[in-house]
Protein backbone atom coordinates (compact mmCIF):
# COMPACT_ATOMS: atom_id res chain seq x y z
CA UNK A 1 0.00 0.00 0.00
CA UNK A 2 1.19 3.52 -1.06
CA UNK A 3 1.44 6.32 1.88
CA UNK A 4 0.42 9.32 0.98
CA UNK A 5 3.18 12.47 1.89
CA UNK A 6 2.66 13.93 5.49
CA UNK A 7 4.21 15.42 8.34
CA UNK A 8 5.25 13.09 10.96
CA UNK A 9 3.75 15.04 14.14
CA UNK A 10 2.18 12.18 15.99
CA UNK A 11 2.48 10.83 19.63
CA UNK A 12 6.02 9.12 20.37
CA UNK A 13 5.77 7.77 24.02
CA UNK A 14 3.88 4.56 22.70
CA UNK A 15 0.47 2.82 23.40
CA UNK A 16 2.13 1.45 26.16
CA UNK A 17 3.78 3.72 27.98
CA UNK A 18 0.89 6.13 27.27
CA UNK A 19 -1.61 3.59 29.56
CA UNK A 20 1.37 2.82 31.55
CA UNK A 21 -1.15 1.74 34.86
CA UNK A 22 -2.45 -1.05 32.35
CA UNK A 23 0.14 -2.21 30.70
CA UNK A 24 2.16 -2.71 34.08
CA UNK A 25 -1.19 -4.58 35.53
CA UNK A 26 -1.31 -6.96 32.15
CA UNK A 27 2.82 -7.52 32.71
CA UNK A 28 2.42 -8.35 36.83
CA UNK A 29 -0.57 -10.82 35.85
CA UNK A 30 1.32 -12.44 33.70
CA UNK A 31 3.82 -13.05 35.69
CA UNK A 32 6.04 -13.16 32.95
CA UNK A 33 9.23 -12.01 34.56
CA UNK A 34 8.97 -14.71 37.65
CA UNK A 35 9.92 -17.99 37.59
CA UNK A 36 7.46 -20.11 35.44
CA UNK A 37 9.86 -23.12 35.24
CA UNK A 38 7.57 -25.92 33.71
CA UNK A 39 7.51 -29.60 33.82
CA UNK A 40 5.02 -31.66 31.84
CA UNK A 41 4.16 -35.43 32.83
CA UNK A 42 1.66 -37.67 31.66
CA UNK A 43 0.48 -41.38 32.66
CA UNK A 44 -0.43 -43.04 29.56
CA UNK A 45 -0.89 -46.46 28.09
CA UNK A 46 1.44 -46.04 25.37
CA UNK A 47 -1.18 -44.59 22.46
CA UNK A 48 -2.90 -40.78 21.38
CA UNK A 49 -5.81 -39.97 19.53
CA UNK A 50 -4.73 -37.52 17.19
CA UNK A 51 -7.37 -34.88 18.70
CA UNK A 52 -5.24 -35.19 21.42
CA UNK A 53 -1.39 -34.53 20.04
CA UNK A 54 -3.21 -31.68 17.76
CA UNK A 55 -3.91 -29.71 21.21
CA UNK A 56 -1.21 -29.96 23.27
CA UNK A 57 0.90 -29.03 20.39
CA UNK A 58 -0.77 -25.82 20.16
CA UNK A 59 -0.04 -25.36 23.79
CA UNK A 60 1.65 -22.13 23.91
CA UNK A 61 4.44 -21.74 26.72
CA UNK A 62 5.76 -19.09 28.47
CA UNK A 63 8.47 -16.96 26.76
CA UNK A 64 12.11 -17.06 27.90
CA UNK A 65 11.02 -19.72 30.47
CA UNK A 66 12.39 -23.35 30.75
CA UNK A 67 9.82 -26.22 30.08
CA UNK A 68 10.87 -29.53 29.58
CA UNK A 69 8.78 -32.71 28.70
CA UNK A 70 6.04 -34.08 28.18
CA UNK A 71 7.95 -36.91 30.67
CA UNK A 72 5.53 -40.24 29.67
CA UNK A 73 4.70 -43.27 32.50
CA UNK A 74 3.94 -46.24 30.15
CA UNK A 75 1.86 -49.02 30.84
CA UNK A 76 1.30 -48.55 34.92
CA UNK A 77 -1.49 -47.85 37.35
CA UNK A 78 -2.33 -44.15 37.28
CA UNK A 79 -0.88 -44.35 40.83
CA UNK A 80 2.34 -45.89 40.48
CA UNK A 81 2.81 -43.66 37.26
CA UNK A 82 2.87 -39.88 39.24
CA UNK A 83 4.57 -41.67 41.99
CA UNK A 84 7.42 -42.92 39.63
CA UNK A 85 7.58 -39.43 37.61
CA UNK A 86 7.24 -37.76 40.33
CA UNK A 87 10.37 -39.58 41.75
CA UNK A 88 12.30 -38.91 38.74
CA UNK A 89 12.20 -35.35 38.92
CA UNK A 90 13.12 -34.92 42.42
CA UNK A 91 15.92 -37.31 41.88
CA UNK A 92 17.11 -35.48 38.63
CA UNK A 93 19.42 -32.70 39.04
CA UNK A 94 18.50 -30.76 36.46
CA UNK A 95 14.45 -31.26 36.83
CA UNK A 96 14.62 -30.74 40.98
CA UNK A 97 15.09 -27.27 40.19
CA UNK A 98 12.13 -26.07 38.09
CA UNK A 99 9.15 -24.70 39.90
CA UNK A 100 5.86 -26.42 38.35
CA UNK A 101 4.76 -29.49 37.30
CA UNK A 102 1.86 -29.43 34.69
CA UNK A 103 -0.30 -32.32 34.72
CA UNK A 104 -1.61 -33.47 31.41
CA UNK A 105 -3.66 -36.53 30.56
CA UNK A 106 -3.91 -38.40 27.18
CA UNK A 107 -7.59 -37.70 26.98
CA UNK A 108 -7.73 -33.89 27.44
CA UNK A 109 -7.60 -31.08 25.40
CA UNK A 110 -6.67 -27.75 26.80
CA UNK A 111 -6.86 -24.86 25.36
CA UNK A 112 -3.79 -22.68 23.72
CA UNK A 113 -3.35 -20.52 26.54
CA UNK A 114 -4.34 -22.66 29.10
CA UNK A 115 -1.32 -23.05 30.71
CA UNK A 116 -0.85 -19.58 30.38
CA UNK A 117 -3.57 -18.43 32.13
CA UNK A 118 -2.86 -21.45 34.91
CA UNK A 119 0.21 -19.31 36.26
CA UNK A 120 -1.85 -16.29 37.01
CA UNK A 121 -3.32 -18.00 40.03
CA UNK A 122 -0.40 -19.85 41.57
CA UNK A 123 0.32 -16.80 44.04
CA UNK A 124 -2.75 -17.47 45.94
CA UNK A 125 -2.77 -21.53 45.00
CA UNK A 126 -0.54 -23.99 45.24
CA UNK A 127 -2.40 -26.26 42.63
CA UNK A 128 -4.77 -24.83 39.89
CA UNK A 129 -6.27 -26.64 37.30
CA UNK A 130 -8.36 -26.50 33.78
CA UNK A 131 -12.12 -26.91 34.10
CA UNK A 132 -13.16 -30.42 32.69
CA UNK A 133 -16.22 -32.32 32.51
CA UNK A 134 -16.38 -36.65 32.98
CA UNK A 135 -17.61 -38.62 30.18
CA UNK A 136 -20.83 -38.83 29.17
CA UNK A 137 -24.23 -36.93 29.42
CA UNK A 138 -24.38 -36.99 32.53
CA UNK A 139 -20.94 -36.24 33.86
CA UNK A 140 -19.70 -33.74 36.70
CA UNK A 141 -17.19 -31.05 37.27
CA UNK A 142 -13.54 -32.48 38.42
CA UNK A 143 -14.18 -29.59 41.33
CA UNK A 144 -14.20 -32.06 44.54
CA UNK A 145 -15.29 -30.69 47.78
CA UNK A 146 -16.02 -27.10 49.37
CA UNK A 147 -13.37 -26.01 51.50
CA UNK A 148 -15.36 -24.66 54.00
CA UNK A 149 -17.20 -27.76 54.37
CA UNK A 150 -13.72 -28.63 56.03
CA UNK A 151 -11.15 -31.70 54.30
CA UNK A 152 -13.36 -34.68 54.11
CA UNK A 153 -15.68 -32.87 51.91
CA UNK A 154 -15.42 -34.73 48.30
CA UNK A 155 -18.66 -34.02 46.41
CA UNK A 156 -18.67 -32.63 43.07
CA UNK A 157 -18.78 -28.70 43.30
CA UNK A 158 -21.33 -26.84 39.80
CA UNK A 159 -19.01 -24.95 38.91
CA UNK A 160 -18.80 -21.06 39.00
CA UNK A 161 -18.60 -19.41 35.21
CA UNK A 162 -15.80 -17.17 34.96
CA UNK A 163 -14.22 -17.89 38.64
CA UNK A 164 -10.80 -19.13 40.25
CA UNK A 165 -13.04 -21.82 42.36
CA UNK A 166 -11.59 -23.39 45.32
CA UNK A 167 -11.75 -26.74 45.98
CA UNK A 168 -10.75 -29.55 48.01
CA UNK A 169 -9.35 -31.36 45.16
CA UNK A 170 -9.29 -31.44 41.22
CA UNK A 171 -9.28 -34.00 38.53
CA UNK A 172 -5.73 -34.22 36.73
CA UNK A 173 -6.22 -33.78 33.80
CA UNK A 174 -4.62 -29.66 33.66
CA UNK A 175 -3.29 -29.13 36.29
CA UNK A 176 -0.04 -27.07 37.37
CA UNK A 177 1.31 -28.08 40.80
CA UNK A 178 4.17 -25.99 42.69
CA UNK A 179 6.99 -28.54 42.71
CA UNK A 180 7.65 -27.92 46.79
CA UNK A 181 4.83 -29.40 47.65
CA UNK A 182 6.35 -33.16 46.96
CA UNK A 183 9.61 -31.96 48.76
CA UNK A 184 6.92 -31.52 52.10
CA UNK A 185 4.21 -34.12 52.03
CA UNK A 186 5.68 -37.67 52.96
CA UNK A 187 5.09 -40.49 50.45
CA UNK A 188 3.42 -41.96 49.42
CA UNK A 189 1.73 -39.19 47.24
CA UNK A 190 -0.73 -41.28 44.94
CA UNK A 191 -2.23 -44.36 45.95
CA UNK A 192 -5.59 -45.61 44.82
CA UNK A 193 -7.47 -46.52 48.25
CA UNK A 194 -10.16 -49.29 48.35
CA UNK A 195 -9.88 -50.45 52.24
CA UNK A 196 -12.11 -51.04 55.73
CA UNK A 197 -11.34 -47.86 57.91
CA UNK A 198 -10.40 -48.62 61.79
CA UNK A 199 -14.18 -47.33 62.87
CA UNK A 200 -15.86 -50.10 60.64
CA UNK A 201 -16.59 -47.72 57.62
CA UNK A 202 -15.07 -48.29 53.88
CA UNK A 203 -12.93 -45.76 52.48
CA UNK A 204 -12.33 -45.76 48.57
CA UNK A 205 -10.26 -42.40 47.11
CA UNK A 206 -9.25 -42.50 43.62
CA UNK A 207 -5.34 -41.27 43.30
CA UNK A 208 -6.15 -37.97 42.84
CA UNK A 209 -8.23 -37.74 45.74
CA UNK A 210 -5.44 -39.75 47.63
CA UNK A 211 -3.14 -36.66 47.32
CA UNK A 212 -5.28 -33.95 47.50
CA UNK A 213 -6.71 -35.05 50.90
CA UNK A 214 -2.95 -35.63 51.97
CA UNK A 215 -2.10 -32.24 50.80
CA UNK A 216 -4.62 -30.15 52.30
CA UNK A 217 -4.39 -31.57 55.92
CA UNK A 218 -0.92 -30.33 55.25
CA UNK A 219 -2.26 -26.71 54.60
CA UNK A 220 -2.00 -26.16 51.31
CA UNK A 221 -4.69 -24.70 48.69
CA UNK A 222 -6.66 -25.84 45.26
CA UNK A 223 -8.30 -23.81 42.68
CA UNK A 224 -9.95 -24.61 39.50
CA UNK A 225 -9.84 -21.81 37.16
CA UNK A 226 -12.99 -21.56 35.32
CA UNK A 227 -11.60 -19.26 32.62
CA UNK A 228 -9.91 -22.38 31.22
CA UNK A 229 -12.25 -24.98 29.74
CA UNK A 230 -10.73 -28.20 28.38
CA UNK A 231 -12.39 -30.60 26.53
CA UNK A 232 -12.26 -34.26 27.67
CA UNK A 233 -12.18 -36.76 24.73
CA UNK A 234 -14.39 -39.84 24.31
CA UNK A 235 -12.17 -41.54 21.43
CA UNK A 236 -14.13 -44.50 21.43
CA UNK A 237 -17.34 -42.51 19.99
CA UNK A 238 -15.42 -39.38 18.61
CA UNK A 239 -17.10 -36.96 21.41
CA UNK A 240 -15.39 -34.23 23.28
CA UNK A 241 -17.28 -33.59 26.91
Amino acid sequence: MKKEPRIIVGETIGHNNHNLEESIQRVDKSKMYEDQSTIIVCPTRGTFPTRVVQSWMKLMKPMNQQVAGPIFAESMKVDLAYETLIEYILGNDHLKKYKYILTIEEDNLPPSDGLLKLYESMEKYDVVGGLYWGKGDNGFAMIYGNPENGIEDFLPQTPKQGELQEANGLGMGFNLFKLDMFRNIERPWFKTVQQKKEDGGDEALTQDMFFYKKAKKAGYKFACDNNILVGHYDSRNDIVY
